[in-house]
């Protein structure tokens, strides 16, 4: 017999019940996820069957609502209690650098000192086949987004194309770094934590619905990067590999401090000054990042010292 959408919804199930019953939290779906998202954003030709492409892409973008909106759900008590004027946003947002969800995971200082070789490219190869592509999401981010704003996203996007140099896009330091270490990150063997991490940030940066979460998200991975990126390029050079091989690492370990500065300042507060009400899809959207993160922690954790 069939549920009772209008029962199931009065009565309220704790968060991790709700978890466990997720029909989107798991291999099968965000496999199925991750490779539509590989086709969809592909640049590609027309072709003959773009319009049953297009019943697949309805079914598909149905089912990255849903699980965006189920993501959303585990976050929203949270995000409502968050300040909505200007400095009290600002304030909240800031202090998720030390209080948010998988900060200070032990994971990263394990990593700097004492994961071996195989178990870092272990690592990297889950973050690499998971990698939504900063510059990516940022571009389809800013689309029509107030001047201020669309301004400083476009700054951003600037420097992840290398100013220009194709030898300082970050693109392809990542690629090359997998290069150095002969990784073969590939959709089937990366953990679902993972690929769901990136699945969502493509959900929100891709649906205008989102673009408000979309840059809190983008936002609070600017805040956190760095100290990771900081622990992941000293297990990089403990191992061996050189300045020019690890600067990827390296490099996110300084210029996201400054990357997030501007952010906050000249997007996400006029932003707020603007329309309080985007604050709170900004924490939801902050919230949701780290809260994957903190999943794929605890996953590479369970993996690596299991």
């Amino acid at each position: 017999m069939a549920s009772n959408p209008r029962a199931d919804a009065s009565r309220p199930q704790p968060v991790a019940a709700r978890f466990a019953r997720s029909q989107f939290l798991n291999d099968a779906f965000q496999r199925r996820l991750a490779h539509w998202n590989r086709v969809r954003l592909s640049p590609s030709l027309p072709g003959p069957d773009w319009a049953e492409r297009l019943d697949d892409d309805h079914v598909m973008l149905r089912l990255e609502g849903a699980f965006l909106e189920e993501l959303r759900a585990h976050v929203a008590c949270a995000a409502a209690a968050v300040p909505t004027d200007p400095d009290g946003f600002i304030a909240w947002f800031e202090g998720l650098l030390d209080r948010g969800p998988g900060q200070g995971d032990a994971l990263f200082p394990w990593i700097a000192n004492e994961a071996t070789r195989d178990q870092i490219r272990w690592f990297l190869e889950q973050e690499a086949a998971g990698e939504a592509g900063f510059d990516d999401l940022v571009a389809m981010t800013q689309v029509k987004l107030p001047t201020q704003a669309k301004l400083e996203l476009a700054r951003n996007y600037w420097d992840e194309m290398g100013r220009g140099n194709v030898k300082g896009m970050h693109g392809p330091m990542l690629n090359g770094l997998v290069a150095t270490l002969d990784l073969e990150p590939t959709i089937e063997t990366t953990v679902w934590e993972s690929l769901a991490l990136a699945n969502g940030m493509t959900a929100m940066a891709s649906s205008r619905r989102y673009a408000w979460h979309s840059i809190g998200a983008l936002g609070v991975i600017e805040l956190t990067a760095p100290g990771r990126s900081a622990c992941t390029a000293d297990g990089l050079r403990r191992i061996g590999l050189s300045e020019r091989e690890r600067r990827y690492f390296s490099l996110h370990a300084v210029l996201d401090v400054k990357h997030s500065e501007d952010w906050n300042r000249e997007a996400i507060r006029p932003l707020v000054e603007e329309d309080p009400r985007r604050a709170t899809a900004m924490a939801e959207g902050a919230l949701i990042r780290l809260r994957c993160g903190e999943r794929c922690f605890a996953r590479y954790r369970a993996t690596l010292w299991g």
